[in-house]
């Protein structure tokens, strides 16, 4: 068995040089500035562990305000959509409203409850009187599961809209929208059940990437390799594929009918003058391209870090990647929880008005009460 990852506690103020180990023997300076100037200058330091302890002291700070950012932000997504004053049709509200739950539940699932704990390890060791870790890791993992495939069903849905006018009025409906999104949460809740079994109780405090502990006979066999190298290529491999073949698709058909239609215009007043169909559909173009791309750039690096380390621990040695790869991947992956509100401000007008409104309330509140 692996031992346990301890991460660094930065706050000690010590001329000594205390080394402690990462999983993987990734030796972490744990004293004043002076000793972490020779930490980075000495050469004999391979460059990897320079890196990660970077990283890990970056962490530090950056997940504690991801979550001060993540939360609020997504509430306030959900609120504003659940009002529909922002333009959008009921079943794009619906999907989107999902996307925001989603988002929020791995905030607080593996950012709040996983992430944070791993970083300040000193101050968590509370955890490994809780044997909960396998319940947990199936809530995480089903709600990463339910993010990934609200996306998916997203971007399937726009491209019926576009690209299939005849289905438009019978699936690009509310009604269908809940069904979608209830089916993809139940499915989701049913394949990850099988993490229970793989991890055990205890909470390990440590990536590997797992945050539970895992058994020799799990950690190293074919059969929960392959149930974990599948649980990867559903989530996000077969979403990446699903994502940017419906977006080809879309693209393809709008260039098409853009074509047909501007010609049409033309011959027709002799002119090009503005059409306010296609600047709509312009516009919704942009927010699906947007969350779709915004999907696949930060979830790619871990995506490919998982199915390597699978392949690494079956055997199957490849390239070396080092584990601040891993971490990185982590970062950029969490990050994709608290961008999609941005998104919707940057690309929609009514949304970017509706939000700063609920911004303006509560001092409007007080304003109000400060007059009364």
């Amino acid at each position: 068995m692996d031992q346990n990852l301890s991460r660094i506690d930065g706050s000690v103020a010590t001329m000594d040089q205390k080394l402690r180990t990462l999983e993987w023997n990734l030796p972490t300076i744990d004293g004043s500035l002076a000793l972490g100037f020779l930490f980075y200058t000495q050469g004999y330091i391979p460059l990897a562990w320079r890196i990660m302890d970077i990283l890990i002291r970056i962490q530090k700070g950056y997940y504690p305000l991801l979550a001060i950012v993540g939360v609020p932000a997504n509430l306030i997504t959900i609120v504003i959509l659940k009002r529909k004053n922002c333009g959008l049709s009921e079943c794009v509200t619906c999907y989107l409203v999902a996307m925001a739950v989603g988002d929020l539940l791995v905030v607080i699932l593996d950012l709040i409850l996983r992430h944070i704990p791993l970083v300040f390890a000193g101050s968590f060791q509370f955890l490994w009187d809780f044997p909960v870790c396998n319940i947990h890791a199936v809530l995480l993992y089903a709600a990463t599961d339910c993010s990934v495939w609200f996306t998916v069903t997203f971007t399937f849905d726009r491209f019926v809209a576009i690209c299939c006018p005849k289905l438009k009025s019978k699936y690009c409906s509310e009604k269908t929208a809940a069904v979608v999104l209830g089916t993809v949460t139940v499915l989701s809740c049913l394949k990850n059940i099988l993490w229970y079994f793989m991890f055990t109780d205890d909470y390990r405090l440590g990536n590997n990437p797992w945050f539970c502990e895992v058994t020799m006979d799990v950690q190293y066999s074919p059969v929960w390799g392959a149930i974990e190298f599948i649980h990867n290529i559903l989530t996000p491999c077969v979403p990446f594929v699903l994502i940017l073949l419906f977006n080809v698709f879309t693209v393809r058909h709008i260039a098409v009918s853009s074509r047909a239609r501007r010609r049409l215009r033309d011959h027709g007043s002799g002119e090009s003058p503005r059409d306010p169909e296609m600047e709509s559909r312009r516009k919704s173009i942009i927010l699906l391209f947007v969350i779709s791309a915004n999907f696949i750039l930060l979830w790619s690096l871990l995506m490919f870090y998982s199915i390597w380390c699978r392949m690494d621990y079956l055997g199957y040695k490849t390239i070396k990647l080092d584990y601040y790869v891993m971490e990185l991947g982590f970062m950029l992956e969490l990050l994709s929880c608290c961008t999609n509100t941005a998104i919707y401000a940057v690309s929609q007008t009514q949304f970017r008005q509706q939000l700063k409104n609920v911004l303006k309330l509560p001092f409007n509140t007080i304003l109000q009460f400060i007059k009364s």
